[in-house]
Order: structure tokens, then C-alpha cells, then sequence
């Protein structure tokens, strides 16, 4: 069955989602796994999401992200991924570490980050079961995954979804933090990373171009603008198939290290 990943989008940080979605492709089966980008103003088109604006949310994705299992469906698991996000493995391994017993699979960390701002600008809100909800695994065949309908969705508080409280404890699954390694948090060494999350920023603005692991996030943008240059050469492979043969990419990554800041380096395609 193919596996559904939706990525948070915002405009803001398009080239974000440019890089994640090429670092998923580049590094599986693509005609195994489908990448979708959540655009809040599709979404409100669609009549999927009629909340409110939140002023206090850093991204246009804060709550849209709960309608994954509401798109992907009622078979097999999808993920929610944030676009600030750079795989470094086959994502269809964090599979094997899923419980099917359980609704929703995170990495459970104790998050409490000492900046009141991040990103451009944005206020830094602390709150329980912080970040959990940047990468999870739904089980979509969960009674309480399909509990998670559209109307729950734009009516509740939205500590109510971030705060996993639409789950009792033992529903929620537990993942490596490979998974979800929060740049600037953890040590910039982990012997299982599968992702970095760069959750403050990343080299895409101006203030983190030397964060931990910008050189694994700027290797990654130069392979994607090559691929994308060779794609519309004649005879040459798309640039999804050419991305999955490539095995530099494939190898899994190296766990090398290298304010917010809202000015763009790096613009998209």
C-alpha cells in the first residue's frame, strides 16, 4: 500500500518544502510513497478548514495538519511531517518501529526551548508535548484516528490537538528521536539519524545559514537544482525517478554539524 506523507506548507518557507519533499523522494521507492504539501488556502477552498485565522500561529500549517487522516483516507498510516524537515533515510523505515496497537506514533520529547522567539519573529509558546506533533504517524484504521473528523478539527481549542488530549496516554506511540532530531536541542551527533527538524529555522534565513547541520540541508538544495537543471535535458530521467537511483542520497546521511532571522537566502525553483 502507498504511503501518504503530507508536509506542512507555508509561503514563507516554500523552498523548505521544496528540499523536504526532494530528500523523502530522493531516498525511497517513489512509486511507493506519495508527498503532499497542506495549503491552508486550498484547504479553506475545499471546505475542509474554516477556522478562524490564528494570530498566534507560527505557521499557516498549526492546525491543519490534524486533517492528515480526514485526506489520506481510512486504510494502512499516513504522516504529517513539518516542512522544516530533511530525511536522511528511506522514511517508510519509521514503519518498523510503529506499534499498530496504537492511534498515533511521535517522538515523545521534553521540549522546552529557552528563546521567547523564533523563526521571523514569531512568539515562542511553551506548552506540554511540545513538537510532538511535527512528525506523526496516524494509524488510519484507529477507532480514535477516525474520531478525528473535519468538524473536530475547526471547533476545538487548539491545545486540545497539539496536547494529543483527543488521545488517552496509551494510545500515542513512541518513535526514536532519530525521527525528529530538533536542531539546536539535541547534540549535533546522533548514531540513528533519520531526520534533522530544524525547528527554530534554517539555512533558508539569513540568522541560521550556520546552524547545526546546514551543510546536510545545503548539499541537499545544490543535488535538488542540479536534478531539477537534467530533468528537462533530453533523455534524461524525471527528477523523482533520478533522485531514487542516486546513491550518494540513498546511503542515509552523515551526522556532521556545522537568531532568528526572517530574510531569505535561498529563493525556490
Amino acid at each position: 500500500m502507498t504511503l501518504q506523507v503530507f508536509v506542512g506548507w507555508d509561503p514563507r518557507e516554500d523552498i523548505a518544502w521544496e528540499v523536504c519533499r526532494h530528500s523523502i523522494l530522493s531516498r525511497t521507492d517513489p512509486s511507493e510513497v506519495t508527498v503532499t504539501r497542506l495549503v491552508q488556502s486550498e484547504l479553506r477552498e475545499q471546505g475542509l478548514y474554516t477556522r478562524p485565522v490564528d494570530t498566534k500561529a507560527s505557521t499557516e500549517f498549526s492546525l491543519t495538519r490534524f486533517l492528515t487522516p480526514v485526506l489520506a483516507g481510512r486504510r494502512g498510516y499516513a504522516i504529517f511531517v513539518d516542512c522544516d524537515f530533511l530525511f536522511l533515510a528511506d522514511i517508510r523505515d519509521v514503519l518498523k518501529e510503529v506499534d499498530p496497537t496504537k492511534a498515533v506514533s511521535v517522538v515523545k520529547h521534553d521540549y522546552s526551548p529557552p528563546e521567547t522567539v523564533k523563526m521571523d519573529g514569531c512568539t515562542q509558546y511553551q506548552y506540554p508535548r511540545k513538537n510532538w506533533s511535527s512528525f506523526m504517524v496516524f494509524n488510519l484504521e484507529h477507532p480514535a484516528v477516525r474520531a478525528l473528523s473535519k468538524d473536530l478539527v475547526n471547533s476545538t481549542h487548539p491545545s486540545f490537538l497539539h496536547r494529543f488530549l483527543w488521545l488517552d496516554d496509551e494510545e500515542i506511540g513512541s518513535l526514536d528521536k532519530g525521527w525528529n532530531y530538533l536542531e539546536g536541542w539535541y547534540a549535533p551527533q546522533y548514531e540513528k539519524l533519520r531526520a534533522v527538524h530544524y525547528t527554530r529555522g534554517g539555512p533558508w534565513f539569513e540568522k541560521l545559514v550556520d546552524c547545526a547541520f546546514h551543510d546536510l540541508w545545503i548539499r541537499e538544495l545544490d543535488c535538488m537544482r542540479s536534478l531539477a537543471k537534467k530533468s528537462i535535458e533530453p533523455k534524461h530521467d524525471s527528477v523523482s525517478k533520478h533522485d531514487a537511483q542516486n546513491p550518494e542520497l540513498r546511503s542515509g546521511g552523515d551526522t556532521r554539524s556545522g537568531s532568528q532571522g526572517c530574510k531569505l537566502v535561498f529563493q525556490s525553483l
